[in-house]
């Protein structure tokens, strides 16, 4: 039996991230109806939020409402989408997902953190010198 990783296309942490993908993109399709790209694009910010309806800290419900709101309200998206829609972009974040990550994106933004917290620092030691 081959091992499932957090990248391979049958993870179900794969599946959730390209769903969620594919949610973000059809919520900003012109076709979909705008009570459907709002519940879309609450669904991706509440997935991507740090902040839970329920706290994660608490055991097993804190994270039995991530599993469960998150795949829950994305049915409730597609079920508002017209025909068609939600797959094309499910097809087009496959595709994207598949793509190499950058390693120059990711240190763009580690220095861009290390320089705001550079300045923070500073600030703070400044003020109480």
């Amino acid at each position: 039996m081959p091992r499932l990783t957090r990248h391979s296309p049958a993870s179900l942490a794969h599946r959730l991230r390209v769903d969620l993908h594919a949610a973000w993109l059809a919520a900003r399709d012109p076709r979909t109806p705008w009570h459907a790209r709002a519940f879309g694009l609450l669904v991706t910010a509440y997935a991507l939020s740090p902040i839970d309806l329920i706290p994660d800290f608490i055991p097993v419900l804190g994270l039995l409402d991530d599993a469960v709101l998150i795949p829950l309200g994305l049915w409730l998206f597609v079920k508002m989408l017209p025909e068609g829609v939600f797959d094309e972009h499910r097809a087009e974040a496959a595709v994207a997902a598949d793509r190499p990550g950058s390693a120059w994106g990711a240190l763009i933004v580690v220095a861009l953190w290390l320089i705001v917290a550079l300045a923070v620092w500073r600030l703070v030691a400044w003020h109480y010198s």
